[in-house]
């Protein structure tokens, strides 16, 4: 079993930065992928960025070139780094692990609004 717990969420202003932690706790030997999705009310969670265990990195189209995902494999943790936020990124962002099955956190609310 793996526990995920984030944080970091918060309001931001429009064009304002964010970062988003992620750390994973119980039995992570084995983890290969890590990452973050989202998902506002109505609609399917998104993936927005993934990160294999070698480091290779995916982005969703509409983050790219804003949003930077990163990982430290010492401490199983995986960070979200958000920049030039819009409206449309308000959502509840989850964390996501991959080992043999996903795994889920409980989900940070971003909210972007003036």
């Amino acid at each position: 079993q793996v526990q995920l717990v984030e944080s970091g969420g918060d309001l931001v202003q429009p064009g304002g930065s964010l970062r988003l932690s992620c750390v994973a706790s119980g039995i992570v030997l084995g983890i290969r992928s890590m990452g973050w999705y989202r998902q506002v009310p109505g609609k399917e969670r998104e993936m927005v960025a993934v990160i294999s265990s070698t480091g290779a990195a995916t982005y969703a189209d509409s983050v790219k070139d804003r949003f930077t995902i990163s990982r430290k494999y010492v401490t199983n943790t995986v960070f979200l780094q958000m920049n030039s936020l819009k409206p449309d990124d308000t959502a509840v962002y989850y964390c996501y692990c991959f080992k043999n099955v996903p795994y889920w956190g409980q989900g940070t609310q971003v909210t972007v609004s003036s």
